[in-house]
């Protein structure tokens, strides 16, 4: 039966060890350990490949896809390919090249690099007290969230309007219907649930000095226009179960630890840079744009496109 190869032949770069396995000594780095028979799976040519070398590739293959396995025999086939390539590179002496020699030594310096980090880290292992300090440091700070209307306009008199006509008891809901220029004014200014850190600074200022239940009395200006505003409800953020999250916080944990490491590696060493600094980049002068007509979006952050028409949707970690 003919196997089907996985396509990893050129493209595994991960695996490049069990490539180089018997002919890195041509490169100066360290000859491999000699592969018996007893210890092999198959011979090329009268080269073995081992046990290890297979077992690697299936444990790669499996991360790398996620949990799919193939046969051995598929791994196999894929492995012996390799060192066919291999010893053809060989005899025609492309291991002495200087490309080939300059990126086995790239390759190898890559991986002892990786080797160095994770000895550091299995001698220094992120501790389950570590993380559950983390997490309720943040969880600590995690603060509330808001549910509000909005209603913006293009000038502070049309808001100023708009707040009188709110102190005679005016409905906000419908005002915003009437008047706001925002995409969610036909919902009746609702930006629904959202945190503070989703508004445009001005924004989410304004909202968390009010009080449930109360309108701005003054007119809030940001890049967008004028708003007034209307905190509906607030309610603290229900932090999630710290089993839930905990190896999302060991991979943060194990790199700020490891930035530690290299940073201590780097203020002991003796460094001289000797790239010469870039030159900085000369600005040509840029006729001045006309400024951009005010677009409704309160809720998008300062980074992200003013004229988003998109409701914000309710955390999935809130109290309900």
């Amino acid at each position: 039966m003919k196997l089907k190869l996985i396509p990893l032949i050129l493209a595994s770069s991960i695996l490049l060890p069990g490539c180089f396995e018997e002919k890195a000594k041509d490169a100066a780095t360290p000859a491999a350990p000699t592969v018996s028979k007893e210890d092999a799976v198959a011979s090329v040519n009268g080269t073995y490949i081992s046990k290890k070398t297979l077992e690697t590739l299936e444990k790669e293959i499996a991360e790398r896809s996620q949990g799919q396995t193939f046969p051995k025999e598929q791994l196999l086939e894929e492995l012996i390919q390799r060192e066919l390539l291999i010893q053809q590179a060989v005899q025609k002496q492309l291991d002495k090249s200087p490309e080939v020699i300059e990126r086995m030594a790239t390759v190898r310096n890559s991986l002892l690099s990786q080797a160095a980090l994770q000895d550091y880290l299995k001698a220094n292992p992120v501790t389950d007290e570590e993380i559950k300090a983390e997490y309720d440091s943040k969880m600590a700070n995690m603060g509330s969230e808001y549910k509000a209307r909005h209603i913006l306009v293009k000038t502070e008199d049309e808001a100023k309007k708009l707040i009188a006509e709110l102190e005679k008891g005016g409905d906000f809901t419908a005002l915003a219907k009437k008047h706001s220029i925002d995409p969610m004014g036909s919902e009746g200014g609702d930006l629904g649930w959202f945190t503070a850190d989703r508004m445009v600074p001005p924004f989410s200022e304004a909202v968390v000095a009010l009080e449930n239940g109360k309108f701005s009395k003054q007119p809030v200006q940001t890049q967008f226009g004028w708003h007034v505003i209307l905190r509906e409800e607030s309610r603290a953020l229900t932090p999630p179960p710290f089993d839930s999250v905990k190896e999302q916080i060991r991979p943060m944990l194990q790199r700020q630890k490891a930035q530690a490491m290299i940073e201590n590696l780097r203020k002991n060493a003796k460094v001289e840079v000797l790239l010469p600094p870039t030159p900085p980049k000369q600005e040509e002068a840029q006729p001045a744009a006309p400024a951009p007509a005010a677009e409704p979006a309160a809720t998008e952050p300062a980074s992200a496109a003013p004229n988003a028409d998109v409701k914000p949707a309710e955390p999935a970690t809130t109290a309900k």
